[in-house]
This record gives structure tokens, sequence and C-alpha cells, in this order.
């Protein structure tokens, strides 16, 4: 998984005063959980635009001013509920040597021939809890829906887990081919084109007599 780097200070007060102050500086505090104790730090508002503000998930490197560095992920994230300005931001550090869970963005792939022939398809999860060592989280998680017809659905199980693995049920659904109205014809065309079965076309073709 790809990594960015913070570049913080150190928060010598914590208190309420002091956290407002800093908010009021552009700059966002921020407390890194997980290790022998909380490092408590602030990074300027800009810093974490490639972190939030993406579709995409990283793994983090804070690194202090005293030379400290931290590699950490994201754990919880607070927004101002009318500006959505970023309050205050958790992380959770992370150790070569130990699996950590972690929500991974699922990317769909494939041209679906169920879509094709006018039916929906539809995201059930778009995100997926996955534990792993860090070194093994996956950017995204392919789901490739080229197989997949009208009325199909694509489970956890269709997914290649060697590095890391899925913590939801086998029985999870990641996707859907829906069928709409526009489909049920192309469902019947395509049911009896495996058939063997002229098509409406081929029929038409061959029952027109010649050009004199």
């Amino acid at each position: 998984m790809r990594s960015i780097t913070i570049n913080g200070l150190k928060r010598e007060s914590v208190g309420k005063v002091a956290t407002k102050a800093l908010r009021n500086a552009g700059k966002v505090p921020c407390v890194v959980y997980g290790g022998d104790a909380p490092i408590h730090f602030s990074a300027d508002d800009i810093a974490f635009k490639h972190l939030v503000y993406t579709p995409d998930v990283h793994t983090v490197v804070v690194a202090l001013e005293d030379g400290t560095k931290v590699e950490c992920i994201l754990q919880d994230i607070q927004f101002h509920p009318v500006n959505d300005r970023i309050l205050h931001i958790d992380f959770y550090q992370i150790f070569p040597d130990k699996e950590v869970m972690m929500e991974i963005p699922v990317r769909i792939t494939g041209n679906s021939r169920g879509v094709r022939n006018g039916g929906v398809l539809r995201i059930v999860n778009r995100k997926l809890r996955v534990k792993a060592l860090p070194k093994d989280l996956p950017d995204f998680i392919e789901a490739d829906i080229t197989e997949m017809r009208i009325g199909t659905k694509m489970y956890i199980g269709a997914i290649a887990q060697e590095k890391f693995k899925i913590m939801h049920g086998e029985n999870t659904v990641i996707c859907q081919v829906r069928t709409s109205r526009t489909a049920i014809a192309d469902v019947e065309a395509e049911e009896e084109t495996e058939e063997g079965t002229e098509t409406p076309a081929e029929a038409t073709a061959e029952e027109a007599p010649a050009e004199e």
C-alpha cells in the first residue's frame, strides 16, 4: 500500500484553549494511539489533502520536528458540522510484524454481459474490511464483473485472498446485476442464443425474399 508523510509538531498542551488556538491558526490537532503512549501533535490543514479528500487509502508516516517517525493508519476523523473543516484526527500506530485491519475500497473492473444486455449494476459494498500485515495491505480490492449476467451476484468468496483476509462472511454480496424493464427481452434473447435458437433478427433475414 502507498504511504504519505505528514509533517507535524508535538503538542505540549492538549487543553481546550490550546486546541482552539491551533484551529484558529489553521492547524489540525491529532493523536496517535497504539504505541507505548499517545502522541499528540498538530499539522497544517493542507497536509491532509491527499489523505482525507480522496477515495484512495494510504498508510501514514507522521514525521515530527525532533526526528521521530511513526507509521500509522487513519482511525477516526471529526469534521465541523457546518463548514466541514477538519476538527480532529485519530491515528493508530502500526508495526511491521503485527496484522492490522483497514477499510479497503472495491474497484470494479470488466465489461459485464448482463450490463450490456440492459441490466443495472448495483454495488452493495464499496469498501471491505481487510486484515493483513502492513506490507500486504492492498491499495484496492479488484472485483471483475466480466462473467456476471442479469440476476447474478458476486460474493466475497469470488475474491482471491492470498496475503490478506477479508473480514466479512462468505455470503456477503459485493455487487449484483439487476434486471430492468429494458432488460427483460435481452434476458430471453441471451438464453435463446445460448441454446442455439434463432434470434428474431436471424429469422427475419432467412424469411425475407431475395431481391430480383
